[in-house]
């Protein structure tokens, strides 16, 4: 850049590149047939009662919403098993996690991440002139929750964990997460980021609103993204202490969530709870029908729970998403996340997974030259993509 005046901080960041969308596939290559599972998007949403919901709030749109978020919060509070007061809204996840570092990390403070994981908490702590460290994945490509608590030192004030991890899809044990609680300084905070949380068992994950009402330095950060199928609406939430929640309300911007997400997140909540739960149990099935027949093509698949699947190639996953995308089939090469050989895909319909693993298994059979192309290697792997 040569912008005069910008901070360092924002030199030192990397620019966002989005995966591919069907539009700019179908532009550049001009395919007909194109499945999109590069982004963990919802196959089966919006939900009917969500887009009925959206449709009757646009005549709405030149209003401001509710700035309190009154009916939504109550809901989420009774999903939850925490007080309203314990509810912060936001526009998407990401607005949740820009307000964790507005309110916490100052220049030089500590930040721990794993070294494999959502790309936008090393952006948002570079941003804020963090000192990060970052800690190696385990051997089954999950977080090392003992190396994090090794790590951790009076100087760390942000502890960044995803749960289930992106891009890997694996969760830690959940009692690890109080072990690193009792033992961070009394000025550290844990965000645990739980996008995918919907399509892991409750017993796989910590139970999070208890450790928050009984006062540790945890903030739970959720989307209406995955399971709720809204990410084109952004809207999100974090619960946490309530005097954390008024903080973040504080650095946030006023209205951070706009009237037709609002209005589809209620909608979602109520009236399309049975539509979003059969959606649920179809990625869920077709999650382990898609994992066994990898690993029946020979590939290593790292058991996931989320709404993904990570598996180990034969090829460099450049090259391979490079030559899956010219069949028709976007997905993420992990050589971002140091995973030279893995690619991550979502869980779609049964009929748009059919198409990939035909793809997948009609690429595999390629020369290793195939796909070495620019296309191939125009794909970004930065890992700030969800």
């Amino acid at each position: 850049m040569t912008v005069k005046g910008l901070r360092p901080e924002v030199l030192s960041m990397e620019t966002y590149v989005p995966g591919k969308t069907v539009e700019e596939v179908r532009r550049e290559l001009g395919l007909q047939k194109i499945v999109k599972l590069g982004s963990n998007e919802n196959p089966y949403a919006p939900f009917p009662a969500s887009l009925e919901a959206m449709r009757s709030e646009v005549g709405n749109a030149n209003r401001y919403p509710d700035i309190a978020f009154e009916e939504i919060k109550e809901l989420l509070a009774g999903i939850q098993g925490v007080g309203p007061e314990n509810i912060a809204i936001s526009h998407g996840a990401e607005g949740m996690l820009q307000a964790m570092g507005k309110c916490f990390i100052g220049p030089g403070d500590e930040v721990l991440l794993p070294s494999a994981t959502y790309g936008l908490y090393k952006e948002i702590s570079r941003l804020m002139g963090a000192r990060i460290i970052e800690i190696p994945m385990d051997d089954r490509r999950s977080i090392d929750m003992e190396g994090l608590r090794g790590a951790v030192s009076g100087r760390t004030r942000l502890i960044w964990l995803c749960n289930p991890n992106n891009p890997t899809g694996t969760v830690f044990d959940p009692g690890s997460l109080g072990s690193i609680l009792d033992i961070i300084p009394d000025c550290a905070w844990v965000v645990l980021d739980e996008a995918y949380a919907e399509f892991a068992p409750p017993e796989d994950l910590p139970d999070r609103s208890r450790l928050i009402l009984e006062g540790k330095n945890l903030i739970s950060v959720r989307t209406f993204s995955k399971a709720y199928g809204l990410a084109g609406a952004r809207l999100g939430y974090g619960i946490a202490r309530e005097e954390v929640i008024t903080a973040m309300d504080t650095v946030s911007e006023p209205f951070n969530a706009n009237r037709l997400g609002i209005a589809a997140g209620v909608a979602v909540l109520t009236k399309d709870r049975e539509a979003c739960e059969r959606a649920t149990l179809l990625i869920l099935s077709e999650r382990e029908r898609v994992s066994r027949q990898l690993g029946m093509m020979g590939l290593e698949v790292v058991p996931s729970r989320a709404n993904f699947i990570f598996f180990e190639t034969p090829r460099l996953a450049d090259e391979l998403a490079g030559d899956l995308l010219r069949r028709g089939v976007i997905v993420r090469p992990c050589g971002g996340w140091g995973y030279e050989r893995s690619i991550r895909v979502t869980v779609g319909t049964e009929e748009e997974n059919n198409f990939f693993l035909e793809a997948l298994e009609e690429t595999l059979k390629t020369s290793d030259t195939a796909g070495s192309g620019p296309m191939a290697r125009g794909e970004d792997t930065n890992g700030s993509i969800r």
